[in-house]
């Protein structure tokens, strides 16, 4: 009512009829609508920038053979750059979702109290049609393809479990990058932007604490953790409305919005900086590729001439004694020596089948298939408003 009443204060002329026919409820929900339609198209914008940002890394290392895990366990190599990818295909695929919440999402409208627009029937002398076209007429005039058939006294509070459910999307997609980057960090393969005066502990100086992602998963967890709530409010409406969901409405849908704002900043800050190191990731690889060689090798040593069983034999013997090595003398793995002294593999170029580029499969070209088909309609859909500065203000 203080809004009605100053708005009566500075419009003299429409004091009699101010917000005759109306309810809080119209004003405040159709107003949550826009909010929440404009955010998300801010959001849309911050995804758009973090893919195309991830994009320009992959492109650049998409070449270089990197140790692949599965179970965090050393698996078959892929390359930095396809790696990359992986964490731009999760966000677009959040901005497919963001997007289309965007183009569906409805307005209230003119409803009345209870949604039944009685008040408004009667304002409108009993005319149906312009009931109608009142309500096509607002919902117009605040850029909405249409509103909702039917409401009880507010629109449907699914719609806020639905939008905060695409936020937490989001969030387990930026937890999953900024996760990645903590954990090669701590293999020091590749670091967040670290800056010339930045401290990375009051104790040990010589530290670079991956704070930018850590600040970021936990933002992330945060937004996760609210999923839930808008959910229960939907849940718990009692016929036309409750007003249970006042309180726990401007916790639950403000904060997220906030929270993936500034995670998704922090992406695009540190995917612009990224840091990489192909000399350590080369030692990982070099470690692990003799065992992943081992096929390759077989195959060579039977074209060469050799028996197969007996080559599988040798190979498997020394591939035993070199992983001994590694796991019990934290020794560099030897196979490769090992086998280079066995004359049943004299033949095979071993120098060759240690080539790491020759098992990283088709992953370069999925990079260059997934900045196509990807990557690019995004661009072209955003152009103009990408390379956007990420200033860190949270």
């Amino acid at each position: 009512m203080a809004h009605v009443h100053t708005y009566e204060e500075v419009a003299p002329a429409a004091k009699g009829i101010s917000h005759l026919g109306a309810t809080s409820q119209y004003v405040v929900d159709n107003a949550d609508l826009i909010i929440m339609r404009d955010a998300m198209k801010l959001l849309a914008l911050r995804l758009a920038n973090a893919i195309h940002a991830l994009a320009e890394f992959a492109v650049t290392w998409r070449d270089l053979p990197t140790l692949g895990y599965t179970h965090f366990q050393p698996a078959q190599l892929t390359t930095v750059g396809k790696r990359a990818t992986l964490w731009a295909q999760d966000l677009a695929i959040d901005l497919e979702e963001i997007e289309y919440r965007i183009d569906t999402l409805k307005f209230r409208g003119v409803k009345g109290t209870t949604g039944t627009q009685a008040s408004f029937l009667s304002l409108f002398d009993g005319d149906h049609g312009k009931c109608d076209e009142l309500d096509r007429m607002v919902t117009q005039a605040f850029g909405f393809a249409g509103s909702f058939t039917v409401t009880g006294q507010t629109y449907p509070r699914k719609v806020d479990a639905q939008i905060i459910g695409s936020l937490a999307g989001i969030a387990a997609s930026v937890h999953r990058f900024c996760n990645d980057i903590r954990l090669l960090a701590g293999m020091k393969q590749l670091e967040e932007p670290f800056e010339a005066e930045q401290v990375g502990s009051s104790a040990m100086a010589y530290k670079r604490n991956p704070m930018r992602c850590e600040r970021a998963t936990g933002l992330s967890r945060f937004v996760i953790s609210l999923a839930s709530s808008p959910l229960q409010t939907a849940a718990e409406q009692w016929f036309e409305r409750t007003l249970d969901d006042s309180s726990n409405k401007r916790l639950a849908i403000p904060e997220p919005f906030l929270a993936i704002d500034g995670a998704l900043q922090i992406v695009v800050n540190v995917a612009r900086g990224l840091v990489v190191y192909p000399k350590v990731i080369e030692s990982f690889v070099k470690a692990e590729l003799p065992f992943m060689a081992t096929e390759e090798i077989l195959m060579a040593g039977v074209r060469a001439g050799g028996d197969r069983q007996a080559l599988h034999e040798l190979i498997r013997r020394h591939s035993m004694d070199a992983a001994t090595e590694v796991k019990q003398h934290g020794r560099t793995n030897d196979l490769i020596d090992r086998l280079r002294k066995e004359t049943a593999f004299s033949g095979v170029n071993l120098d060759d089948v240690m080539d790491a580029s020759r098992y990283v499969g088709r992953a370069p070209q999925q990079v260059d298939r997934f900045i196509d088909e990807v990557v690019t309609p995004i661009r072209d859909r955003y152009a103009g408003r990408l390379g956007e500065s990420a200033q860190l203000k949270v």
